[in-house]
């Protein structure tokens, strides 16, 4: 068992609650404040869990640049109002910051029974 200190507990809430209204914000037609308060919830638990340093140091590495000034343009424009264009900006700086978890996930996502078997079907894992 992981054990987790108050502030990463308390992280761990915000970022889903964060996710939670994001998904909720979409749902309901891309509704811009759902999906302002799902983006502050989402990146201030993302805070709490890593800490401030390490947050900051995985935002501004050098070579994150581009996906960070997606990712937190698209959380500035949907702050100022235009929902689904900021929406978008997002996921594809999302996509980019942490396209290098993605195979973690997958391998982790394989050892789970029913979701393992589903992903190493011959037309979900690709050719061999």
């Amino acid at each position: 068992m992981i054990s987790l200190s108050d502030s990463q507990k308390i992280g761990m809430g915000l970022t889903g609650f964060g996710v939670f209204f994001l998904f909720f914000g979409m749902i309901l037609f891309f509704d811009k404040a759902l999906l302002a308060i799902g983006n502050i919830l989402f990146v201030v638990g993302l805070a709490f869990v890593i800490g401030l340093e390490r947050t900051f140091r995985f935002f501004f590495q050098k070579h994150k640049m581009k996906a960070t000034s997606f990712f937190l343009g698209g959380v500035f424009v949907v702050l100022i109002g235009w929902p689904i264009v900021g929406v978008v900006l997002e996921f594809y700086g999302f996509f980019l910051l942490f396209r290098g978890f993605f195979p973690v996930v997958v391998g982790f996502i394989r050892r789970i029974p029913v979701l393992g078997y589903l992903l190493n079907l011959p037309f979900i894992s690709g050719p061999s």
